[in-house]
C-alpha cells in the first residue's frame, strides 16, 4: 500500500506553466515535490478543494531587493502575499555582502538612496553577522522563510570591499583589483550566488547624493568578473541596469562581455518619455545577440513604473515650495492642520517647484499625474490627468493635487506613471511582455518603501492583462502564468520549479480568479523601529503552497515557513526538459 500524498489539490483548472491550454486535474504533492497530476485516487493527508479555481505554479520574481528584510523577517511580504514562492534579491548592484565593518554605513546609505529603504530601518534591522559573501549565505541558510530566496553578488559591495575608497569614488580598477574581484565572484558562485549584479544608471545614488560605485566600471572589470563566474559550472547570470543617456555605449559593451565570457545577461527595459521608441531598438539588439546563441533576457515591468506622491510619502509636488518646506518637519497630523489653513494653502499654491538633484523628483507635469482610484487604475486615459481635469474645471492643477493629498486625513496619493506610459496606454508594455527574449521583472519587492508600490506586479499580470483590460488587447492566462513562473525560473537557472508536473518542486497557487483583486496602496509602519512602507492588500489567493506546505490561506499567513535559501542552480536542466545553458 502506497503512502498517502502529503497534499492533494482537487479539481482545479490547471495553468501548468508550459503555456498550453487550461485543463482540469488533481495535483498530488509529497516530500516537497509534485508526484501526480491527473485523477488522484488516494486521499491526501491534507486536501484543498480547488473546483472552479485557477491552479498555477508558484511565481518566480527575479527582481527584488529583500537583502535587508531577509535578515530581520521570516515573512517576505508583500511578495509572498502575491503568489510569489521564489524571489531573487541582490539586484542593481546593491546589497550587504561582502562588507567590512567600516563600510556598513556606506552600503546602508547606498541602499537607502537607490532603493528608498530608510536608514534607521536598515541600521536597526541588519545584524551584520557576516563579512564575506559566503559568510552571508551561510548565515541566511540557517533561517526559514515563507518562500524560497535566491541571492546575487552585488557589484557595489564587491567593489568597495576590494578597492575601498577608490571603489566608492568610481576610480578605474587595476589588474590586481580585477583579479581580486574575479576570485571573490567565483567564491560567491561556489557559495550559491545565482549571479552578479551591477548598475550604470545616473539615477542610482547614495542618500548623500554620490553616484553608485559601479557607474563607470570598465569593460575589463566586468569581463573578469563574468568570466570567473562561468568557470564554476553554474548558470550564473549578470544582471544590470542601464541609463538612457549612455545606453548606446553601455549596451554594446555588456553584449561584448556576454560574447567574450558566454555569461547569461539580463537587464530591465522600459519605455522612457525622452525616447519613447528606444525600447524597440534595444529589443532588436538583444534579439540579434540571442540569434547568435547568447542568453539575453529583458526584464519588463507589468505596468507603468509609477511614483506615488503624498504628504505621508517620500515626495510630493510641493516639497520644494518654501512655505511647504517650513512645515515639512512636522508630524503628519500637525502638518495637515497647517495645510488646511487658507493662508498656508494660498502661499504654497502661489509658489513654484524648484529644480533639485533628486533623480525621482522633477517639476510636476500635471498632464502626467493622476488619482489612482479604488480599485486602482494604472491605465487611465490622458483626459483623467489632473491637468486635463483642471482645464475642464477652470482651475489650476496644483489646486486639485493639493486637495487630493489632504483627503483621507492627509493620506491621499497622486500617481505619476513615469516609465512605460509615454503613449498614455500600455500597448508598448504588451509588446515588450510578448517579446520572445522577455520575462516579467522589475517589481522591486522590498524596495522604494515610500514612493513606489510595485511588488503586486505578479497579481496585476493576472488581473489586468488577462481579465480587466479595456483599452487594448489582453494576454492569455496560460501565457502570463508561464511567463512569470517557468520562464522567469529558467532565466536564473532554477530548472526544478515553475511547472505543475511530476518531479517539479511543489510550489503552487490556488486562486479564486474571479475574486482576484488589488486594493489601493496604503502606508504601513511595520518595519524595524516603526519604519514606513507602501503595501497593497490583495484578495483572491485561496492558498499559496511552498514545497508542499501551505504558507498563505485566504489572504492570511499560516505561520508555516518551508522556504529556504537557494544555493546555485536547482535541478539538472535536461532532467527537467530544457537544454542546458
Amino acid at each position: 500500500m502506497t503512502d498517502a500524498p502529503d497534499l492533494v489539490i482537487r479539481g482545479g483548472n490547471i495553468a501548468d506553466g508550459k503555456g498550453g491550454a487550461l485543463f482540469e486535474a488533481d495535483v498530488a504533492i509529497s516530500g516537497g515535490r509534485i508526484t501526480e497530476v491527473g485523477k488522484v485516487s488516494g486521499k491526501g493527508k491534507e486536501e484543498i478543494d480547488a473546483k472552479g479555481k485557477l491552479v498555477t505554479p508558484g511565481f518566480v520574481d527575479v527582481h527584488t531587493h529583500y537583502d535587508g528584510q531577509v535578515t530581520w523577517s521570516h515573512d517576505i511580504t508583500p511578495s509572498s502575499q502575491n503568489g510569489v514562492t521564489t524571489a531573487i534579491m541582490g539586484n542593481c548592484g546593491v546589497g550587504f555582502a561582502p562588507c567590512k565593518p567600516a563600510d556598513h554605513t556606506r552600503l546602508i546609505q547606498l541602499m537607502e538612496g537607490v532603493e528608498d529603504i530608510p536608514e534607521p530601518v536598515l541600521s536597526a534591522g541588519i545584524p551584520w553577522a557576516w563579512e564575506s559573501f559566503p559568510d552571508y549565505m551561510n548565515w541566511l541558510s540557517k533561517r526559514d522563510f515563507d518562500m524560497d530566496i535566491g541571492a546575487q553578488l552585488p557589484h557595489a559591495a564587491l567593489r568597495v570591499y576590494v578597492m575601498g575608497e577608490r571603489g566608492a569614488r568610481r576610480d578605474p580598477s587595476t589588474e590586481d583589483d580585477n583579479k581580486a574581484m574575479a576570485q571573490l565572484a567565483a567564491e560567491a558562485v561556489r557559495a550559491g550566488a545565482l549571479g552578479f549584479s551591477t548598475s550604470r544608471t545616473l539615477n542610482h545614488r547614495t542618500s548623500t547624493g554620490d553616484f553608485t560605485p559601479t557607474l563607470k566600471a570598465g569593460e575589463d572589470e566586468l569581463t573578469a568578473i563574468a568570466a570567473a563566474m562561468q568557470t564554476q559550472g553554474s548558470r550564473a547570470v549578470l544582471q544590470f541596469v542601464l541609463d538612457l543617456s549612455t545606453i548606446n555605449e553601455d549596451l554594446p559593451m555588456m553584449i561584448r562581455v556576454a560574447d567574450n565570457t558566454k555569461c547569461p545577461i539580463t537587464f530591465s527595459i522600459t519605455q522612457n518619455d525622452r525616447a519613447p521608441q528606444r525600447w524597440r531598438q534595444t529589443l532588436a539588439e538583444i534579439g540579434a545577440a540571442a540569434a547568435r546563441g547568447l542568453s539575453v533576457t529583458a526584464q519588463i515591468a507589468a505596468r507603468p513604473v509609477g511614483l506615488l506622491l503624498g504628504l505621508e510619502l517620500s515626495r510630493n509636488p510641493f516639497q520644494t515650495h518654501p512655505s511647504y518646506k517650513a512645515i515639512a518637519h512636522l508630524p503628519l497630523k500637525e502638518r495637515l492642520a497647517k495645510l488646511r489653513q487658507p493662508e498656508v494653502r494660498a502661499a504654497i499654491l502661489k509658489e513654484t517647484a524648484t529644480a533639485t538633484d533628486d533623480p525621482l523628483f522633477f517639476r510636476p507635469n500635471y498632464d502626467k499625474i493622476y488619482l489612482l482610484g479604488n480599485p486602482p487604475d494604472y491605465e487611465q486615459p490622458m483626459e483623467n490627468a489632473l491637468g486635463a481635469q483642471a482645464r475642464r474645471m477652470g482651475k489650476q492643477p496644483e489646486e486639485l493635487a493639493y486637495d487630493a493629498m489632504l483627503s483621507d486625513e492627509g493620506r491621499g496619493m497622486l500617481y505619476v506613471p513615469f516609465l512605460n506610459y509615454a503613449d498614455g496606454n500600455l500597448d508598448a508594455t504588451r509588446e515588450m511582455l510578448t517579446d520572445p527574449n522577455a520575462v516579467p521583472g522589475l517589481s522591486d519587492g522590498g524596495a522604494h518603501c515610500g514612493i513606489i508600490c510595485d511588488a503586486s506586479f505578479p497579481t496585476y499580470l493576472l488581473t489586468h492583462w488577462t481579465r480587466d483590460r479595456k483599452r487594448g488587447e489582453k494576454l492569455s492566462i496560460p501565457f502570463v502564468v508561464a511567463a512569470q513562473s517557468r520562464k522567469t525560473a529558467l532565466s536564473v537557472g532554477l530548472y526544478d520549479r515553475g511547472v505543475i508536473a511530476p518531479g517539479f518542486k511543489g510550489d503552487v497557487n490556488v486562486i479564486d480568479y474571479d475574486r482576484l483583486h488589488l486594493h489601493p496602496p496604503k502606508v504601513h509602519y511595520d518595519l524595524p523601529v516603526g519604519g514606513r512602507r507602501l503595501l497593497q492588500q490583495v484578495d483572491g489567493y485561496d492558498a499559496t503552497i511552498v514545497s508542499g506546505v501551505v504558507t498563505q490561506r485566504a489572504g492570511q499567513a499560516t505561520g508555516n515557513r518551508p522556504g529556504r535559501l537557494i544555493r546555485g542552480m536547482q535541478g539538472d536542466a535536461r532532467q527537467f526538459g530544457v537544454a542546458a545553458g
